[in-house]
């Protein structure tokens, strides 16, 4: 796999591409976004011809990647084999994994782990406590990296050429009125992270929640990823916020880092 760096030439505008392939991701990404598709719909959606979208489908459907059901199409179950395979190729997932249930059940919260790709955040793990709130961080969520305490704790990890050329690229768009969309405050913010270890989020990717954040070191030095719990206002705020969640997930963090080294 290319290793992406920023300020390199962009995937998407790097030389051509396989038209065909091309139309098969438009297709398995309107069936993301949808409960179910017919050849019509999806059509309509992509833009592309019914009879083109019914070849692909045939191919998709030849391999596992898209089943029928009514005459609506869905993404298949080859997808989660895929997905997990990927995820388990992550240096410590499943020690991490094992950290991300306990911490959920200790806190009550939601707990995740989010790791960079392409200059954007991906949740790795998540697990919800019986009492937690189910947010859009699910697993395999994309999220542009300083929108999240996640994010932003990973960001803290890298030089400020690093950050500025993530910012050149992707911008700083926002998704609540809440989120950081000035460089200059980022990069204040982020000096703050590297001081003391951790990272908050107050409602800067969903309002009504807040999230502490540690990025995870690797035993080579580079960052894993980050650690965060995530919880509603009402619960996350005063010493809680402050100095109990941060210490406890700092200390998940240093025994996640040990187990790693010593492995």
């Amino acid at each position: 796999m290319e290793e992406w760096k920023p300020g390199g030439t962009s995937p998407e505008s790097r030389g051509s591409t396989i038209q065909s392939i091309d139309t098969s991701f438009a297709i398995v990404t309107a069936l993301r976004e949808s409960d179910g598709m017919g050849v019509t719909e999806l059509a309509e959606k992509t833009g592309l011809s019914k009879s083109s979208v019914h070849k692909h489908l045939r191919s998709l459907m030849k391999h596992g990647c898209v089943v029928k059901e009514n005459e609506k199409y869905q993404l298949g179950l080859r997808y989660l084999d895929l997905g997990a395979h990927v995820r388990e190729q992550y240096s410590g997932s499943t020690e991490i994994k094992h950290k991300i249930r306990d911490l959920a059940a200790e806190t009550g919260e939601s707990a995740q782990f989010a790791v960079e790709e392409r200059g954007h955040a991906v949740v790795l793990h998540r697990e919800v406590s019986h009492g937690g709130v189910y947010s859009r961080g699910r697993e395999g969520r994309h999220f542009h990296m300083h929108q999240t305490a996640a994010g932003k704790a990973i960001l803290s990890r890298y030089s400020d050429q690093w950050v500025r050329e993530i910012v050149d690229r992707y911008g700083l768009p926002a998704a609540t009125p809440q989120t950081i969309n000035d460089e200059a405050a980022l990069f204040d913010e982020l000096a703050d992270i590297r001081d003391r270890g951790v990272a908050f989020n107050s409602e800067e990717s969903t309002e009504g929640l807040r999230s502490v954040a540690v990025p995870v070191t690797g035993p080579d030095g580079g960052v894993l990823g980050a650690l965060a719990v995530a919880g509603p206002t009402h619960r996350l705020t005063g010493e809680r916020l402050e100095r109990e969640l941060p210490d406890l997930v700092r200390s998940v963090v240093n025994e996640v880092e040990l187990n790693l080294a010593h492995s």
